[in-house]
């Protein structure tokens, strides 16, 4: 026997119709006010008992079992809507012949009145006899785009994604199958790109499936003007160019996905949004318009960090946005920490300082930043007054890489093991970042890698310098959603330039602290003078591993091992390697996992805690 499906030529890419039932839409019942119902629920599966766990994730009735429903109505309603959902689920496994049963109280919930009296708690099963599992044989797409050599447009081909013949017939396929054609002729340029039509033929004689898609590519066309609306104290016009869209450049979803990105990174908008034309204009363009709505113009933030070796600390920063029209934003930071008990504060350390951003110098894809600052900062190994000020430039070249360039000046006055000093450095920075992270605040997956130099000049001892960093971090998740992760990280420095004392403190390098050996006080590991005074070096090595776990969807636990060394002028042996260790807890919130650390020196030495607790926002790396 064969049963023809029709699917409704205007339903959109995430709904369609199949045997009656329409599926990936969004589902609204009014709200009924009632006595509680509790109820009990089992689920019954009749022949592959694998499919169990799919119809209890596809079920209201099993995933609300835990609270009451909204009276007899309120449970009925939810069991009427189960058919089409259990139904939905198996055909997205393949299976097009179900029969599904939903009894409530020994009677089957579709023939039961919604005033009907039921018993409290009243007992609800799920049968489900899934029928046979179909699978592809004859598919077709008509009119698929041609290939291309360009891979920056390339498009799966629907067969790997299982489109194919002999495989399973999920229903998620032909859509999955549909969006891929679409995709590929929008990346050629044609921007209208929709399905004419859809056949679907289910044989259940010989339990396949037939599919026949014809597409409609539209015509190609090119971007026309960019228009905004929304906009109050924006420049209309700077929003339009922010997005990067040239009118006359043939049409690309990547530029159109780029320029989203631009204009959120604006930091102005609450919404912002690209919106096309209806249609191609009989010039071949396609008008944009830039739907926004800004944020207020100021905002306040204040926070706290806590390590039981550094003390607490806490800040504030106060940023205006949208200065002068064109996104510029200012923004001031104070920060007070190392606070103790007994309070101290000759031992605290201060923090001021104020950016200035202005966006899109030269590119959309550019920023021009002026820092300036003022601090005093007490170190184990020295204490650090000082002034600075930096301007450059930062550029994204796209999701993945950015670029930073610019000049700094620092005067400064350290008190540390050579006594009372003073310097001026006046030089030039820049940094490389490549960032292959899914998530740069909790990462599963991917690669980082971050260059930084800094060639100056110091002026009180006339002496050139150079600074290089390089750190690395990588990420590999496996389990069921990524649930385990290994994670590692190393950073490696050096430093050019004459004697130790002749180099500004903040420059050498020192190792230990939340984000470095966590168990040892934050820059406490350093060069051993041979009289027990501790100094920056010139080499830093340094290293991290963790085994991350997550115990429930917002819950994590972490066990960790650090180690790293700084060297004056070569690197010492292994066994001069500082190592800590420990566990910690994540809690995942909507900014990122709340963290927990507790770590132990594994070979401390005369000075060294005995164990430090850090806690923060965000991994460690």
């Amino acid at each position: 026997m064969c049963l023809a499906v029709g699917l409704a030529l205007a339903a959109p890419a995430a709904a369609f119709e199949i045997f009656g039932f329409r599926f990936f839409e969004d589902e609204t019942e009014d709200a009924v006010i009632a006595d509680p119902q509790p109820y009990t629920i089992e689920v019954v599966i009749a022949g592959d008992g694998d499919l169990e766990g799919v119809v209890r994730r596809a079920s209201t009735l099993v995933q609300d079992s835990a609270d009451p429903a909204s009276g007899a109505a309120g449970l009925l309603a939810t069991a009427r809507g189960d058919y089409q959902r259990i139904v939905a689920a198996m055909y997205g496994e393949g299976r097009y012949g179900p029969v599904v049963s939903i009894s409530v109280g020994g009677r089957e919930a579709s023939t039961l009145p919604p005033d009907v009296s039921l018993p409290d708690p009243v007992p609800v099963v799920i049968t489900v006899d899934p029928g046979p599992e179909f699978r592809f044989s004859r598919l077709a797409i008509a009119n698929q785009a041609p290939p291309t050599a360009d891979p920056d447009d390339y498009v799966d081909p629907p067969f790997e994604v299982g489109f194919a013949a002999g495989e399973v017939a999920r229903s998620g396929l032909v859509l999955r199958a549909e969006s891929l054609a679409l995709e590929a002729w929008r990346q050629l340029g044609h921007p209208k790109a929709a399905v004419a039509s859809r056949d679907v033929v289910a044989d259940h004689a010989t339990n396949t499936v037939d599919v026949t898609l014809v597409v409609d590519p539209g015509p190609r066309a090119a971007f026309g003007a960019v228009s905004v609306t929304g906009h109050e104290r924006m420049d209309p016009e700077f929003v339009a160019w922010m997005t990067g869209l040239t009118v006359g450049e043939e049409y690309d979803p990547d530029e159109i996905e780029q320029a989203q990105k631009r204009l959120d990174r604006l930091e102005v908008f609450q919404v912002a949004r690209l919106e096309a034309a209806q249609n191609v204009g009989p010039d071949g363009l396609l008008p944009f318009t830039a739907i926004v709505q800004e944020l207020p113009g100021r905002r306040f933030g204040v926070g706290a960090t806590y390590s039981s070796v550094d003390g607490l600390g806490v800040e504030a920063f106060h940023l205006w946005r949208n200065l002068f029209g064109r996104a510029e934003r200012l923004r001031l930071d104070a920060r007070v920490a190392s606070i103790g008990y007994p309070v101290d504060t000759s031992q605290f350390d201060y923090f001021f300082g104020g950016t200035f951003t202005k966006p899109g110098v030269f590119t959309p894809d550019t920023d021009f930043i002026a820092a300036v600052s003022a601090e005093r900062s007490i170190y184990p190994t020295y204490t650090e007054t000082s002034l600075s000020a930096r301007a450059g430039l930062n550029h994204v070249l796209s999701d993945h890489i950015a670029f930073e360039a610019g000049a700094q000046f620092e005067r400064n006055r350290f008190d540390d093991v050579f006594g009372t000093r003073d310097f001026a450095v006046l030089g030039l920075y820049g940094s490389a970042t490549l960032d292959f992270r899914d998530n740069p605040t909790n990462a599963t997956e991917g690669w980082y890698l971050q260059g930084t130099l800094e060639p100056y000049y110091e002026l009180v001892y006339g002496n050139p310098q150079a600074r290089l960093v390089v750190e690395g971090r990588t990420y590999f998740g496996f389990g069921d959603d990524d649930q385990f992760v290994l994670a590692g990280r190393l950073r490696a420095g050096a430093l050019v330039g004459p004697s130790l004392d002749q180099i500004p403190p903040d420059k050498l390098f020192f190792a230990g602290g939340g984000g470095s050996v966590r168990g040892y006080g934050y820059r406490s590991i350093g060069v051993d003078d041979g009289n027990g005074n501790i100094t920056g070096g010139r080499y830093l090595l340094e290293g991290s591993v963790e085994a991350r776990a997550r115990v429930t969807q917002d819950i994590g636990v972490v066990g960790f091992v650090d180690g790293g060394y700084v060297a004056a002028d070569v690197f010492p042996a292994i066994t001069d390697l500082r190592l800590g260790a420990g566990i910690g807890v994540r809690y995942e919130t909507g900014f990122g996992p709340l963290r927990a650390d507790l770590a132990i020196p594994l070979n401390k030495r005369a000075g060294d805690p005995d164990y430090a607790v850090y806690v923060g926002i965000g991994q460690a790396f």
